[in-house]
């Protein structure tokens, strides 16, 4: 009998067109594919069942997760190299013979069966979509995995959104180092001072939060939809001595009342307002402002021919979520009454802070493996690989969308120029 690497091969052959983009090790541990490709080890049959029923990007990541397919070396460099590969020739549609050739093949593999079962960890919303009940259960799904998972995953700050690197080549410059200075970058943006008032919008664990209440005095509202991440914030404030000053509150945006804020910040939770959602999204921003108030939006965003995240993000990470290309979000913005004063670019910051996730994630596997089970680490291994080649490969963008309300006469109150947000604090 022909070695199994030789058949999946073959098999594979019926619907991509060419050499095989990645090496093949099979369950019988013979091989198949470029010496010098990245090796793709399929631990069993199942593997090509799964396939059959979940055809494309999900059933790759479903194989994955569930350790039926696994890869030798980077996670991240296999993805990219593998994807440039296909994206490079157009996947075959298989003709009547060739499709009766893949499925006797199929069969002799023992590919062909009933369907296997479902990983553990898929998001499962009901209800009417961005409705407040489907927007917690979608926010849950995420954000509620356990605090004390993402203790192990991120730095002290506890900022889960991208770092923004002032000195990438200093070696003694750390995660925990670029997230300070992109909580300090978003303060001075916003001009924070003792005393003003500041609305954080999906505060996650209250790195922006604290930061604005303790490095600049300012009495900040701290808003989540998140009950783990509103036990957190309140703890931590208490913790970091700022409770005077900062006032946690669990509830939707759209519930948010009050206005006469300083400055309002929404860092990386724009995603999952939604499409529709996100023009009554930018009016409350604009009403919660007084005149002359300034707003700084950090957001992913995506080219309108694919704005979620993908089957499987959408799948096990963040339902619901939706991304747009930036001009499109400055123009809804505009459309509010806000004036757009600077959109900076942080597409590479957010690769290498990913980046930095995974190396902690590979650290401390272990520990984390121990706390959410091999599925979801595998999940998040997957996730992390694939984010930090988005970004690399600018399939995702993410930006600092600056914001003013002006007055009715058409005052800003901005500085002539932003010299003075781009000066670097010296280490600590």
């Amino acid at each position: 009998m022909r070695p199994a690497a030789d058949r999946v091969a073959q098999l594979l052959g019926h619907f991509l067109p060419g050499p095989l983009p990645v090496r093949l090790r099979a369950w019988d541990d013979s091989q198949a594919g470029p010496p010098d490709a990245p090796l793709v080890v399929l631990r069993s049959p199942d593997v090509l069942r799964r396939l059959l029923w979940q055809p494309g990007e999900l059933g790759l990541a479903e194989a994955y997760v569930t350790g039926g397919l696994d890869v030798e070396g980077d996670l991240a460099e296999a993805l990219s190299r593998a994807g440039r590969n296909v994206r490079d020739r157009r996947p075959a549609r298989p003709g009547p013979t060739s499709m009766a050739a893949a499925t006797a093949l199929a069969v002799r593999l023992g590919a062909v069966g009933p369907p296997p079962k479902r990983p553990d960890g898929r998001a499962r919303l009901t209800g009417g979509l961005h409705s407040v009940a489907r927007d917690r259960a979608g926010i849950s799904h995420h954000y509620d995995l356990s605090n004390d998972f993402y203790v192990l995953l991120l730095d002290e700050s506890m900022a889960y959104s991208c770092a923004y690197w002032t000195r990438p080549d200093d070696t003694a410059y750390t995660l925990a180092d670029a997230q300070r200075d992109k909580l300090d970058l978003i303060c001075r943006k916003l001009g924070l001072g003792p005393g003003d008032r500041m609305l954080d919008v999906g505060c996650g664990w209250g790195s922006l939060t604290v930061h604005a209440a303790r490095e600049h005095k300012a009495r900040v509202t701290a808003v989540t939809l998140s009950r783990a991440q509103h036990e957190f914030v309140t703890a931590r404030a208490a913790r970091e001595g700022v409770t005077d000053l900062v006032d946690v509150q669990l509830r939707h945006w759209r519930d948010i009342d009050g206005g006469g804020y300083d400055a309002a910040a929404a860092v990386e939770m724009g995603e999952h307002v939604g499409d529709a959602e996100y023009p009554a999204f930018a009016s409350k921003l604009h009403d919660s402002l007084r005149p002359e108030g300034r707003l700084l939006i950090q957001q992913m965003s995506r080219g309108s021919h694919a704005p979620g995240g993908g089957a499987f993000i959408e799948t096990y990470i963040a339902p619901d979520m939706h991304m747009r290309p930036v001009g499109r979000t400055v123009d809804v913005l505009e459309t509010s009454g806000l004036e757009a004063r600077s959109v900076e670019s942080l597409r590479e910051h957010y690769a290498t802070t990913i980046d930095a996730w995974r190396s902690t994630l590979e650290q401390r596997w272990t520990a984390i493996e121990d706390l959410v089970g091999t599925t979801t680490a595998r999940v998040w291994r997957l996730y992390l690989a694939g984010a930090s080649l988005a970004f690399t490969e600018r399939r995702m963008g993410v930006d600092q969308i600056l914001a003013v309300r002006p007055t009715r006469e058409g005052a800003s109150a901005m500085p002539a120029t932003p010299a003075d947000w781009y000066v670097t604090a010296p280490l600590p």
